[in-house]
């Protein structure tokens, strides 16, 4: 087998909200592999922040300050990036948030937020590069969904239908523009250690571990929580040539949890 067909030279890659943590994660395995990267975030700070990431990292990565929920400045965002850096051969749909919030106390307000940058921008991102994808004759795009896409949990209901729908976007991108020659699949992360799970994995005053992180490492069998890099290896490759025949599917990076019942209590 010819191993280059997993390379990423010269592919220009955006991810959006890859400013840090997962997105950030991602983009240097695909920086590894050859590609350029390309991604946004929400402010200017953010922007700096993670320009700063990447040149400490050895990367050269270009960033733009761009609201993934407004159809008006991600087609400003997606012309200028073709202009200064050009066309985007892989998208990588990021960007996200969850409120942990009982359902019958969350606002249809704070309901809207979470699908709208959960699910609406991933379509609207989508939207704005398929069209130039199809004229250069191939596409990559990549929805990070969620366990949650699969799964019901309590405080997430909103953060689930959002994930769930993002699931049925994949699908239905790959059913619409599959024979188009673009690929759209979806990574579907389990719990990964980050700086925001972090409180989640406190050592307790008695020492003992936090109730969450006993939950979760009882319940993946890999008996561990992700690491962000954990995902970056399933992006290359859904991102890769190597994947050119794998449309519409998720791929679960959960060390084995949606595969585990769980162990019988004693």
């Amino acid at each position: 087998m010819d191993m280059s067909c997993f390379s990423l030279e010269g592919k220009i890659a955006l991810i959006t909200g890859a400013s840090y943590g997962i997105g950030f994660a991602i983009a240097k395995g695909m920086a590894a592999a050859g590609a350029t990267i390309v991604f946004n975030d929400i402010k200017q700070e953010l922007v700096d922040k993670g320009l700063a990431a990447y040149k400490e990292a050895g990367i050269k990565a270009y960033g733009y300050v761009c609201d993934v929920t407004n159809e008006a400045a991600v087609n400003e965002l997606v012309a200028k990036i073709e202009q200064e850096v050009g066309v985007i051969d892989i998208l990588v749909n990021n960007a996200g948030i969850i409120k942990r919030i009982p359902m019958v106390e969350m606002t249809a307000e704070q309901f809207r937020q979470v699908i709208d940058v959960d699910l609406n921008a991933p379509f609207i991102v989508s939207k704005a590069v398929i069209p130039s994808m199809i004229k250069k004759g191939h596409g990559k795009i990549i929805n990070i969904c969620s366990m949650m896409s699969e799964l019901g949990r309590e405080t997430v209901s909103a953060y689930a239908a959002a994930k769930g729908g993002l699931k049925m976007l994949t699908r239905n991108i790959c059913s619409e523009y599959g024979e188009y020659n673009i690929q759209c699949n979806g990574i579907g992360p389990g719990y990964i250690a980050t700086p925001q799970t972090a409180p989640l994995r406190e050592i307790q005053p008695d020492g003992s571990r936090h109730p969450f992180d006993q939950f979760i490492v009882a319940k993946t069998p890999a008996a561990r929580w992700g690491d962000a890099d954990d995902l970056a290896g399933p992006a290359v490759f859904l991102a890769s040539d190597a994947s050119n025949f794998v449309n519409g599917h998720i791929l679960y990076v959960d060390g084995g949890i949606l595969a585990y019942i769980g162990k019988q209590p004693k």
